[in-house]
């Protein structure tokens, strides 16, 4: 089990393989995003898209997807995340696209408030087929302390 000492900043990590289809693009989009460039051939090919697109939302949600597969495979003491400071939609997501992760830390700290929790960030940047980022963000991750008692460096 790997926890918050584990972890060192800069160490980088590459993972994922998710095949975008159609279907689910047009699944998602009518749940969540039903924007006619997600939905509709015809209204996308007039947009700056030029043709049908995923929702920058379900490029987020299929990014988390391929977390979670790796997070089961690296044993992580994880206990969620706060949040994200950071999302950047570089470029469309198509059906047909494959993506893959690379992740990056850049910074970490005891919480003081909560002295048996980590909290460390992470710059992950979503790639497509021919290497373009499509995604970036920078997210917050917690994670158990393997000894709360130790003393908390400033």
């Amino acid at each position: 089990m790997n926890y918050f000492e584990d972890i060192e900043i800069g160490k980088k990590t590459a993972f994922g393989h998710y095949e975008v289809t159609r279907e689910e693009v047009l699944d998602f989009a009518r749940k969540y995003d039903p924007q006619p460039f997600h939905l509709d051939d015809e209204a996308a090919a007039k947009t700056h898209f030029g043709r049908l697109s995923a929702s920058g939302w379900h490029t987020c949600a299929m990014t988390m997807a391929m977390m979670v597969e790796n997070m089961k495979s690296v044993k992580q003491a994880g206990l969620g995340s706060p949040g994200v400071d950071n999302l950047q939609w570089k470029k469309p997501v198509y059906p047909g696209d494959t993506l893959r992760v690379e992740s990056e830390v850049i910074e970490m700290r005891r919480s003081k408030s909560r002295r048996e929790m980590g909290i460390f960030k992470s710059r992950a940047r979503v790639f497509n087929q021919n290497g373009d980022v499509v995604m970036e963000m920078t997210s917050n991750g917690l994670i158990a302390v393997r000894d709360p008692d130790a003393p908390i460096e400033d």
